[in-house]
């Protein structure tokens, strides 16, 4: 593993193509090396875990509408989208898009935090069109997978978006575009455009995440995904690209993240060694946001403590600063207790994650935010009795470990009206590597089961994972064949777009 520093140039300076970060990450990309085997298998395991929250989320109004897009650009040989089965293709560029926005929509899929957060599995909807509509072999697409991952999990360690109020998906343009790259097969010259190009158009604000969260937080990794797959095919036909896109004095760095003074330091491997970064990420067990996974875990650990709700006074959930603003009490945003928020909302919410996982004792992608559910009187009552506060503890217990001993969890302190108390406290959730828990390929399988259970036939679901678990083996020497049909899924188009 090689620490590329990185920092802005002066005026007047200029920085050699070999120096730039976008290089390396081109030339890692472009090294023909084989996929490690535990990183492979994880590929697969998550291309499962993706269809999984997909299939769940197919009639959403997000997914539909991004799915009515898709199917106005018909092509034979393009790429299947989750749920219709493998006889009607698209074009790869929009099965990218609505795939991509299926996988996201229920906030239901892997995540990774470091310097900032992310969603590495974002990545899996448009590499898996691409490599359908091009014919790439299982092999290549695992590789193109793991190569993503590498790219998006260096980048969140060495280059905070968060404090500067860009929004993770900055990130994922890049790491597309490398994984695409090393699916294809393709020389560093051309990554090295198609990287920067991918990072110049991938920016936009965090406030996609903020107030009233929109259906474009689903959208957006399909959006930015066709920002990579953009920016592969032009640099594949030639087309030069803004360099330095990290270092230039007027490049990303320098003008939004952090200013003319800032350094970062990337990983990424050494020539020769394997991306391995995606055994570094972690699954989720609970369709929320990853700060509330182990609320959730931990409210349903210390139910049967407390009792007697309506005596509760108040409940203070004591934890990082990074989940107290985005999700908690420091955010400032009154979104976060209002019984008729947005399901985007309410998922970033870990007051109401909190109350209605105590309340009930499970938690369900659609239950659990029903608008009836969210409304119910002592659940309003007792939501709004719940806050946070952001604990230099946990803070620093986040901030200074490695990636994957980082803490994620909470103290929870719940006062009654007498002021007696009950605590407890978890450090991550149980489905994460370091946890009580930790998934194997069994959970994943289990997982995908229960979200196709009644929507897609017995026969078909265990074809797909037979399929997708082949794909880091001897199978994978064979096309691609993502496909999968569901029983009741929409075939879109809610309303007419401009390209109908």
């Amino acid at each position: 593993m090689i620490l590329h520093r990185i920092r802005p140039q002066k005026p007047g300076e200029r920085l050699a193509r070999e120096d730039q970060l976008a290089w390396k990450i081109a030339c890692m990309a472009a090294d023909r090396v084989e996929t490690d085997p535990a990183a492979g298998e994880m590929a697969a395991l998550r291309i499962i875990d993706d269809w999984a929250v997909s299939i769940a989320a197919l009639d959403r109004p997000s997914v539909s509408a991004a799915r009515g897009a898709a199917l106005a650009s018909g092509r034979a040989n393009g790429a299947s989208l989750i749920g219709l089965g493998g006889n009607r293709r698209v074009d790869a560029y929009w099965a990218g898009y609505a795939n991509a926005t299926a996988i996201r929509e229920l906030d239901y899929n892997d995540s990774f935090f470091a310097a900032d957060s992310s969603h590495p599995g974002d990545v899996i909807g448009p590499l898996a069109a691409v490599a359908e509509a091009r014919g790439a072999t299982g092999t290549a697409l695992i590789k193109g997978i793991a190569t993503a991952y590498e790219t998006q999990i260096g980048l969140v360690k060495g280059i905070a978006l968060n404090r500067h109020r860009i929004d993770h998906v900055a990130h994922l343009g890049p790491a597309v575009a490398a994984g695409l790259g090393a699916m294809l097969d393709l020389e560093p010259a051309v990554l090295y455009h198609a990287i920067n190009l991918a990072a110049q158009l991938s920016v936009s604000t965090r406030q996609t995440r903020k107030g009233t969260i929109s259906s474009y937080k689903a959208n957006a990794p399909g959006h930015i995904g066709q920002i990579a797959m953009l920016a592969v095919d032009r640099a594949m036909r030639g087309e030069t690209s803004p360099s330095p896109v990290y270092e230039g004095d007027y490049g990303l760095m320098a003008i939004l993240l952090g200013g003319s003074d800032s350094e970062c330091a990337i990983p990424l491997p050494s020539p020769g060694e394997p991306p391995v970064a995606i055994l570094e990420s972690y699954p989720k067990e609970y369709s929320a946001g990853y700060h509330g996974q182990a609320l959730i875990d931990l409210a349903l650990r210390m139910r049967n403590r407390i009792s007697e709700h309506g005596r509760i006074s108040d409940i203070a959930i004591y934890t990082k600063e990074l989940t107290h603003i985005v999700m908690g009490t420091g955010a400032g945003d009154p979104e976060k207790w209002d019984p008729s928020a947005t399901r985007e909302t309410l998922d970033h919410s870990a007051m109401y994650i909190f109350a209605v996982a105590l309340q009930d004792g499970t938690w369900d992608h659609e239950s659990s935010y029903a608008p009836e559910r969210a409304a119910r009187p002592d659940t309003v009552e007792l939501w709004r009795k719940t806050r946070t506060v952001a604990d230099p503890f946990w803070t620093r217990e986040f901030l200074d470990p490695e990636p994957l001993d980082k803490a994620h969890g909470a103290r929870i302190v719940v006062t009654y009206d007498d002021g007696s108390m009950i605590e407890g406290e978890l450090r991550v959730a149980n489905a994460h590597p370091r946890g009580a828990n930790p998934w194997g390929a069994e959970d994943y399988c289990r997982k995908f089961l229960k979200l196709a259970e009644g929507r897609v036939a017995p026969a078909e679901a265990s074809r797909f994972l037979e399929a997708a678990l082949a794909l880091p083996g001897a199978a994978g020497s064979k096309p691609v064949d993502l496909s999968i049909e569901a029983r009741t899924a929409n075939p879109g188009g809610t309303g007419e777009g401009l390209f109908a």
